[in-house]
């Protein structure tokens, strides 16, 4: 499936059907009086989440989605059906802004919500007959429907984000540590979209980590595929920063660390206007120093020595191709984890 997660369209709820004017005819019922029924309601706008959904392309190929209007009302008192609901089905993590980006639901922690309400149905004639007006030859017209055109977004929901330059091992830590299976090879930009996987240590409750792909250096400038997918850490607390510390690819690992710090930074700036934006190097950051299976154990201790006077942060050396100090990493994730929520729950 091709992963799409950001589109532009409008929705509109459903004009209310106009209220009927119309007078009883039958011929035992000489002086009948007004019959004309109500018109129905027109269908409201519902977004609903589900777990079964995780992409927005359902979305791309249209601009427009429409409730249906309500029914005119007719003679015989007999009222306008009401419209049918328009039912948008969307990723759990999606959420609805305005283009000028202003948030209007943020359906992380929702199952359900209606955007736009439709029109209410007209009355029809029947209705204004009172003892000074028995007969009055005037009905409601409905009202008319809600449009809103609105920017539908996918932010992934994950308690982990792992972040870090192609090849530095993101995907091969997240198919080990769960059942994800990310399409894993020695180029650069083997992952095209986030991956998801859920994570279960010992007796620890499952957590959920996903995989950003493609940021380098100059990603908030365009170059690579980062500064896309970014929006779907946005929603964790923690960032899990892989580095590659063998050499092989020719890069400094403390030169990878500062340029992926400096494209968060960029981003934050970016985006720092934005409603309900929190700033992603404002959130804690575990440097997991990754690929040491090709160094020497005293080579590995003094990169993470560095690592932890430069920046004090915590550092972890690991292998994720072999699995060594994989079981310390993650018994130290899942604590952190664990506490967050905790901390969240207080609040």
């Amino acid at each position: 499936m091709k992963f799409v997660d950001e589109v532009l369209i409008t929705i509109a709820s459903g004009h209310g059907g106009p209220g009927s004017v119309s007078f009883r005819r039958e011929s035992f019922a000489p002086r009948g009086g007004p019959d004309g029924g109500n018109g129905g309601k027109g269908g409201n706008v519902i977004f609903k989440t589900s777990k079964h959904v995780n992409s927005l392309v359902d979305y791309k190929p249209h601009r427009k989605y429409a409730a249906q209007n309500g029914q005119a009302g007719a003679s015989v008192d007999c009222s306008g059906s009401d419209g049918e609901d328009l039912i948008v089905v969307v990723p759990k993590g999606a959420v609805i802004r305005t283009r000028e980006g202003e948030i209007v639901y943020d359906l992380a922690g929702m199952n359900e919500v209606t955007v736009l309400k439709g029109g209410r149905g007209g009355k029809g004639n029947a209705f204004f007959k009172n003892s000074v007006n028995q007969a009055p030859e005037y009905a409601q017209p409905g009202e008319e429907g809600e449009t809103l055109e609105i920017i539908l977004e996918l932010k992934l929901i994950a308690d982990v984000g792992i972040i870090g330059f192609p090849n530095a091992g993101k995907s091969t830590l997240i198919s080990r540590i769960s059942a994800a299976k990310p399409k894993i090879a020695e180029y650069p930009f083997t992952t095209l979209t986030p991956q998801l996987g859920v994570v279960k240590v010992g007796d620890y409750s499952n957590f959920v980590v996903a995989d950003i792909p493609g940021l380098i250096k100059g990603a908030h400038l365009g170059v690579g595929l980062g500064i896309l997918f970014l929006k779907h850490i946005e929603r964790t607390s923690l960032f899990i920063h892989m580095v590659d510390v063998s050499g092989m690819n020719g890069r400094e690992p403390i030169q990878d660390y500062e340029d992926i710090q400096y494209e968060l930074k960029m981003y934050d700036e970016m985006n720092k206007d934005k409603d309900g934006f929190f700033p992603l190097l404002a959130r804690e950051q575990i440097v997991v120093l990754n690929k040491i299976d090709l160094l020497s154990k005293e080579q590995a201790e003094k990169i993470k020595q560095t690592f932890k006077k430069k920046y004090d942060v915590e550092v972890f050396t690991v292998s994720a191709v072999t699995g060594k100090n994989m079981q310390e990493f993650l018994v130290y994730l899942a604590d952190k984890i664990i506490k967050a929520k905790e901390e969240a729950e207080e609040i």
